[in-house]
C-alpha cells in the first residue's frame, strides 16, 4: 500500500509538473524549486526530486531549470519517431500476435467512440502496442525519453480533433492485420508526418 501511495503521488508530481511546463505555466528558464513545488502539490518532496529527474531525461528541464523545445527540436523529434515507429510498424505486420492486433482495433475502436481522456490513452496505447512488439529495448528507451514531448504532439492533435487521425490508425491496424510491412510501414510514417504538420500549424495559429 505505501509503495502503490508513492508511486501515485510521484506520478501526480511527474504529470503536474510536465503539464505546467507543457502548457507555458512555469516558463522556459524559470528554476525548480522543490520545496515550493511540494508544498503546491501537496507531495513531499520526494516524489518531486523524482519527478524532476525523469524529466531531466526527457530534456523538459537541465539544471533544474525550464527548457522548451523549439521548432528545431520538434521536427528531429518526429525524424526519430518517423524512423522507429516506422520499423516498429513493418516489424509488427510480421511479428505481432493475433491478441495484440485485437487489442490495436480496440484502441481504434475507443479512437471513434471515446471521451476526449479515452481517446488520448486509446491514441498512446496504439502506438506502445507497436512498440512493444518489437521487443526492442534500445528502441523502448529512446522513445521513453520522449514521452513528454509526445504528450504535447498527442494533447494537440486529439483535443483539437485532427482531421483523419483515427482513420490513419485503422488503415494501420489493417495493414498489420493483413501483415503487410511495407504498407504499415509507409502508413505510420505518413500518420507522424501529418502529426508534425498539424502541430507546427496549430501552434502558428497561437
Amino acid at each position: 500500500m505505501k509503495k502503490n501511495a508513492s508511486q501515485s503521488a510521484y506520478q501526480h508530481a511527474y504529470e503536474s509538473i510536465r503539464d505546467k511546463v507543457l502548457n507555458g505555466e512555469i516558463a522556459g528558464g524559470t528554476k525548480l524549486v522543490e520545496e515550493k513545488l511540494a508544498k503546491e502539490l501537496g507531495v513531499s518532496r520526494t516524489p518531486i526530486r523524482e519527478a524532476i529527474r525523469k524529466l531531466e531525461q526527457e530534456d523538459l528541464i537541465q539544471d533544474k531549470r525550464v527548457v522548451l523545445p523549439t521548432e528545431k527540436d520538434m521536427r528531429e523529434i518526429f525524424q526519430v519517431r518517423i524512423l522507429l515507429e516506422g520499423f516498429a510498424a513493418r516489424a509488427s505486420a510480421t511479428y505481432m500476435s493475433e491478441e495484440a492486433i485485437e487489442e490495436l482495433q480496440k484502441c481504434v475502436d475507443i479512437g471513434r467512440n471515446g471521451t476526449t481522456e479515452e481517446i488520448m490513452k486509446a491514441n498512446k496505447a496504439f502506438h506502445e502496442i507497436i512498440l512493444d512488439t518489437n521487443n526492442n529495448k534500445v528502441m523502448i528507451k529512446i522513445m521513453d525519453r520522449m514521452q513528454s514531448i509526445i504528450y504535447l504532439f498527442r494533447k494537440t492533435v486529439v483535443y483539437h480533433k485532427r482531421p483523419h487521425l483515427i482513420d490513419e490508425h485503422d488503415q494501420i491496424c489493417q495493414a498489420i492485420r493483413n501483415r503487410n510491412p511495407e504498407e504499415a510501414e509507409e502508413l505510420m510514417k505518413k500518420h507522424l508526418e501529418a502529426d508534425l504538420a498539424f502541430f507546427l500549424h496549430f501552434m502558428g495559429q497561437n
